[in-house]
């Protein structure tokens, strides 16, 4: 039987470490303010072409500055012991912490929707607007702050409280994914580490292949899914309380505003940050649970989700930015827990490093096999049986390990 991982540690004493710098999740969404009195005394100085750099915060904060922090401080270590769990459930502080998340982000959207439109920054030091540099830069970066937001709303659209909810699909609204409210919850969960599931990589199916099946694959999966939750309430699919269509409306009624205010020329901004965000979420589900396979049981149904179906890491750094997804066999585990409460696990399969470090190697798919393939293996044994391979390498697979396909 897999359990917590256990910490020596006083629980009379115990605190949670991380307890205030789970502030740093604020990260993401204020970057861009912080960003700007850097870009206005770059241009004071002269650096005109340097001053473009700062707008780029997002994907250097993503792909350079957590990889190395996560290196440099490592793990986590701390697990919170069982008779701490329902205070520090219960303690308001955390989900807080969280819900702050939601106007930072939209203030972000809107501050950088006027950037990228703007003809006159001359208080920023730019002759006229943005060079088109900056622009991709600041697209980018509110891409990342998308992507980052979409774990927020996981958190949130978790909860059984209306509020959280509600929050869940508005953080969705700014990469266009509110059918994530559905599909993750009522279809993930459901499926996950089978070859049912969209969202669960095979053994050897590249990135690339994943992104289309995958972000295709949820929306097929949370229109299914609600149309059938909506017949048995005896409602049409096409009714005001589809979760799908209610929460795809608020990412029309953001961008129409949007567009109303800034006009058409930000329409660029929109496809890149909002495409860009969503594909982020998707290089974390495929990382997740790659090549990982529930067994069938006797009566041909799957086994129960363990953690051991899952990829973990407990680097703090990123712990922080993420809210303890990394701490995911847990989170499937127990999926209602709160993320402060989140544990690792004995028997979950570990990742090398950090998420933000394995995101950019999902995009090299010799690297990612590279670094991969082998652990899935030895995660079972060697026994390429258990593993959920993707059908286009299966026949090349099997006969490489010497298994009948």
């Amino acid at each position: 039987m897999t359990t917590q991982m256990s910490y020596p540690q006083n629980v009379e004493e115990w605190r949670d470490k991380k307890r205030y710098l789970w502030l740093i999740g604020l990260i993401p969404p204020t970057a861009l303010f912080v960003m700007l009195p850097l870009v206005w005394a770059l241009n004071d100085w002269g650096w005109h072409a340097a001053a473009q750099v700062p707008f780029w915060i997002g994907p250097i904060l993503l792909y350079l500055l957590l990889p190395i922090l996560d290196l440099k401080f490592g793990p986590d270590g701390q697990n919170p012991p069982d008779e701490v769990m329902e205070r520090l459930e219960n303690d308001k502080y955390y989900r807080y912490c969280v819900y702050a998340y939601v106007p930072f982000q939209y203030a972000s959207v809107i501050v950088g929707a006027y950037l990228f439109t703007a003809s006159d920054l001359s208080w920023l030091g730019f002759d006229g607007g943005l060079p088109w540099q900056a622009k991709i830069g600041l697209a980018l970066s509110v891409g990342v702050l998308g992507g980052v937001g979409i774990n927020a709303a996981h958190e949130l659209g978790h909860k059984k409280d209306a509020l959280e909810r509600w929050l869940s699909k508005i953080t969705l609204a700014q990469t266009c994914y509110g059918h994530f409210y559905i599909e993750h919850n009522r279809g993930h969960h459901v499926r996950v580490a089978t070859p049912e599931d969209p969202a669960s990589a095979r053994f050897g199916e590249t990135f690339w292949e994943f992104l289309p099946r995958s972000v295709f694959g949820a929306v097929k999966s949370a229109w299914q899914l609600e149309a059938k939750r909506l017949q048995r309430a005896g409602k049409p699919v096409w009714h005001w309380s589809n979760d799908v269509l209610n929460a795809w409306a608020m990412s029309v009624v953001l961008y129409g505003a949007l567009i109303a205010v800034f006009g058409w020329g930000l329409i660029p901004y929109i496809v890149i940050s909002a495409v860009f965000g969503f594909t982020l979420l998707e290089t974390v589900n495929y990382l997740e649970h790659y090549g990982l396979l529930r067994q069938k049981t006797e009566s041909g149904r799957y086994q129960r989700c363990t953690p051991e179906h899952s990829w973990n890491s407990d680097h703090i750094v990123t712990n922080l930015f993420l809210y303890h997804l990394q701490r995911h066999s847990d989170h499937h585990a127990n999926p209602t827990r709160r993320y402060q409460t989140l544990r690792s696990m004995d028997g979950a399969p570990n990742l090398p490093s950090g998420y933000a470090s394995m995101i950019a190697l999902t995009y090299f798919p010799p690297l990612w096999r590279k670094v991969m393939d082998h652990r899935v293996l030895a995660h079972y044994d060697g026994d390429i049986t258990r593993v959920n391979i993707h059908p286009r390498v299966r026949q090349k697979v099997m006969a490489k390990y010497g298994v009948a396909a």
